[in-house]
């Protein structure tokens, strides 16, 4: 199963992924990465800092926009060519983050597709912003 191709991506069209972050969530991350950064790991460390408490590492929710680009849209055999962020808010332990992935640019010439992506809160607070270039995948060859 392939996702969609150039061909059938349409610019408006777009999908969704929500999930709520879990102290384990970060635990996990920080163990796969190497991140341990007290900010994210460590109560008391945290309660000192601005958020008052600890919270996610950024990447994780951005990671939800590389679920939904190689899952959903435009799926998979996608691949991932670019991708930039703005970290607005922070993720806390309990927040359901929604990320969106909405394609805004079809270049059929170079066979690549730009997408805005964004990762919003329970509250509705965009709390990151950005934009990704994918390859969409290819026919199959007949």
């Amino acid at each position: 199963m392939i996702g969609k191709t150039i061909d059938e991506l349409k610019v408006g069209e777009y999908a969704e992924l929500s999930k709520t972050i879990a102290e384990s969530d970060v635990y996990l991350y920080a163990g796969i990465t190497g991140d341990f950064n007290p900010a994210h790991i460590n109560e008391e460390y945290a309660a000192g800092t601005f958020f008052k408490t600890r919270i996610a590492h950024g990447m994780l929710p951005a990671g939800f926009i590389s679920a939904i680009l190689g899952t959903k849209l435009p799926g998979p055999g996608t691949i991932y060519v670019k991708q930039e962020l703005k970290f607005l808010a922070p993720v806390k332990m309990g927040d359901t983050i929604t990320a969106r992935v909405e394609v805004t640019e079809i270049d059929r010439d170079k066979k690549k597709v730009t997408l805005k992506t964004t990762c919003t809160n329970q509250e509705g607070t965009v709390v990151l912003d950005g934009e990704a270039v994918v390859s969409p995948p290819r026919p199959p060859k007949k």
